[in-house]
């Protein structure tokens, strides 16, 4: 065979489009089955230790109220709850004690700038730790609203498995277009890349955890230096988990899309800035590991539908010489019609109704996007502060 032979190019395009057909058969195949597969275990009914429920609130008056109220809702035995601040010029703190109507177990307390070096949410966390009286520390963003029985039957969890920490995939509450077109295939692609067996298996060095729901222990998190020892990061969540796992402390991470609800972005400009201050910071910030990514997501998202329309088109371009031409392009058909099926299935594991499903190679598009601007995007801002290559600036 020689280049150019028809026999050559059916081999190839034969062996490009199996690959992709087990590919996304697969996928689809395991789609909804990571919910089962890393679910948060049951725990034995125990006593369970004072818990302070720790929110660090910059400028999130527009959300905070729920936040609170769903926090104090909690069927927690012993807790309180600890608002701290961060130089808001928006009124969260007044909108969030009046959602706290005034619950005794409710505190609101001033923050302050940032000490240099510190970015703002670990300064901001550190300060609730410092306030906190619980033996249990629930770090929760000011998106987040818990379910009721959400922070007791983590901390049965994180008690009877001896944790110094444990943090939770939630779900997320998605309202505008773009939040419903890119959130589900950012977020799933974070999910898909991280393993939470390896995570939660003692002496393995992978480590994970999400910032909207992270609980610790509060003598392992001493013993590690709390959150000071990742004041610079903007993923500091990540980077505690790290710190944890490098001290030889165990930790634990699971699904729970009913334990919390979280909304992370309004717009495609906050997706864009949201996603990717920390984007490139979470794949360690090498470049390889970025272009592997980058490639994946071309070779499997992008050129199937790239191929369809030549292939309909202009079917001499590729087809040419071929037996059955029509077979190829119902071929390319289908594996473009897979990852939304894929993206169906997801969404209905979620909760969602699926009617999303057909804008995937859109969000797919978000996606590559995203990380291709998280790459070159040396210096970041979130919420008016500044990071430099993952640190604080």
């Amino acid at each position: 065979m020689r280049w150019g032979d028809p026999l050559l190019s059916s081999v190839l395009l034969g062996g490009f489009l199996t690959l992709l057909t087990v590919l996304w058969t697969g996928l689809l195949a395991g789609a909804g089955s990571w919910h089962r597969r890393f679910s948060l275990p049951e725990s034995a009914p125990r006593p369970l230790p004072r818990l302070s429920i720790c929110i660090p609130a910059r400028d999130e008056a527009h959300q905070i109220a729920a936040c609170v109220r769903a926090a104090l809702a909690s069927d927690h035995p012993d807790f309180e709850v600890i608002l701290v601040d961060d130089c808001s010029t928006d009124g969260t703190s007044m909108v969030a004690a009046d959602a706290a109507a005034g619950d005794a177990r409710f505190r609101v307390v001033a923050g302050t700038p940032p000490a240099a070096g510190w970015a703002g949410k670990p300064w901001t966390c550190a300060r609730a730790a410092t306030e906190a009286t619980g033996e249990v520390l629930l770090f929760v963003d000011a998106d987040v609203q818990l379910a009721r029985n959400a922070a007791s039957r983590a901390a049965g969890v994180l008690l009877e498995r001896q944790l110094g920490l444990l943090s939770l995939f939630g779900t997320w509450r998605l309202e505008s277009f773009w939040e419903r077109v890119a959130i589900p295939v950012i977020g799933w692609f974070v999910r898909g890349v991280t393993d939470p067996a390896a995570v939660n298996t003692p002496g393995r060095r992978e480590a994970f955890a999400n910032g909207q729901f992270l609980m610790v222990h509060r003598a392992e998190y001493d013993s590690v230096g709390g959150h000071a020892a990742v004041k610079a990061e903007v993923l500091e969540d990540v980077r505690l988990a790290q710190a944890f796992k490098q001290r030889g402390l165990s930790i634990g991470l699971w699904s729970a899309p009913w334990a919390f609800e979280v909304r992370l972005y309004r717009s495609l400009g906050e997706i864009f800035d949201g996603y990717g201050k920390n984007f490139y910071e979470g794949m360690g910030r090498r470049p390889h590991i970025a272009i592997v990514a980058l490639l994946f997501l071309g070779v499997t998202s992008f050129l199937p539908y790239l191929l369809l329309p030549v292939v309909l088109l202009t079917p001499q371009t590729l087809l040419t010489g071929m037996e059955s031409p029509w077979g190829w392009q119902l071929w390319i058909a289908v594996l473009c019609g897979l990852p939304v099926a894929f993206r169906h299935r997801l969404d209905r594991a979620d909760g969602r109704s699926g009617a999303m499903a057909w804008t995937h190679p859109l969000g797919n598009l978000v996606l590559g996007a995203v990380l291709l601007a998280s790459v070159f995007r040396v210096r970041t801002s979130w919420k008016g502060r500044s990071f430099q290559d993952g640190r604080a600036a």
